[in-house]
């Protein structure tokens, strides 16, 4: 009797256990799976919240650069704007070497004109009379240079920085800008192109330093030379530069 108790006692326990056991895992796979499934979403939630964190800061970068560059850009159209709309026309800079006879490096403190010249050489290129003025450091020849020299094309060389004088004007060099132009012929007429940069480049320096058209002056006007020839034989042609100049401003 007692054998037979122990007996089912036995089953029950076995029955109990393998039930408990059945159970038991059945709740530990879904409360590891609830587990899992908590840590991937922790997971996904830490990787999304990361790319959220990249984009911010890519965006961040791209915002600073951008107003970087704006502000460069800025600061370049303040400090290089011209005072209207004059076209700054292209200018190729070839400075004299620093010299007694064609730069003297003396300060020109104030601009009150430009003054027109012709080189007087003609056919010769905008280079060639600049390098005449470059070489008179070593031949001594005379003094002699200009801030600007207009080509037969109307390429336009910078010898002289306008902040100091040239050895063009006479009595003028202390207070005027001076452009020699070149021309084809003897008689001294310009080319096109050569008029069409003159004119840009005196329409320029004239808006550049609050000048206008009654401050452009010839050679002849400083010391009775010739020059320019054409401009002193033609004082109608002169003065329709002038005029354009006038427009060229306005």
């Amino acid at each position: 009797m007692a054998k037979k108790r122990k007996t089912k006692i036995n089953k029950w326990l076995k029955k109990t256990f393998n039930k408990w056991k059945r159970t038991w895992k059945k709740n530990w796979k879904k409360t590891w799976n609830n587990i899992w499934k908590t840590i991937r979403g922790k997971k996904k939630r830490r990787s999304k919240k990361r790319a959220e964190e990249q984009r911010i800061y890519y965006l961040k970068i791209f915002v600073s650069v951008s107003a970087v560059l704006l502000f460069i850009f800025f600061l370049h159209s303040v400090f290089n704007r011209d005072s209207n709309s004059i076209r700054r026309p292209k200018i190729h800079k070839d400075y004299l070497t620093v010299n007694p006879y064609s730069r003297s490096g003396i300060s020109l403190k104030k601009v009150n004109g430009i003054v027109v010249h012709y080189v007087a050489n003609p056919g010769s290129s905008a280079r060639e009379n600049r390098d005449y003025f470059e070489g008179l450091k070593d031949t001594h020849e005379t003094k002699a240079s200009s801030h600007y020299i207009v080509g037969l094309k109307g390429e336009i060389y910078q010898c002289i920085p306008e902040d100091e004088i040239a050895y063009a004007s006479n009595s003028r060099n202390k207070d005027t800008i001076s452009i020699e132009c070149c021309h084809p012929d003897s008689d001294g007429k310009f080319s096109e192109k050569t008029y069409e940069s003159l004119l840009q480049l005196t329409a320029w320096l004239c808006d550049r330093y609050s000048l206008d058209e009654k401050d452009v002056i010839r050679h002849y006007d400083v010391t009775g030379k010739l020059c320019p020839v054409y401009y002193v034989k033609h004082e109608d042609a002169w003065e329709d530069f002038r005029k354009d100049v006038k427009a060229r401003l306005q």
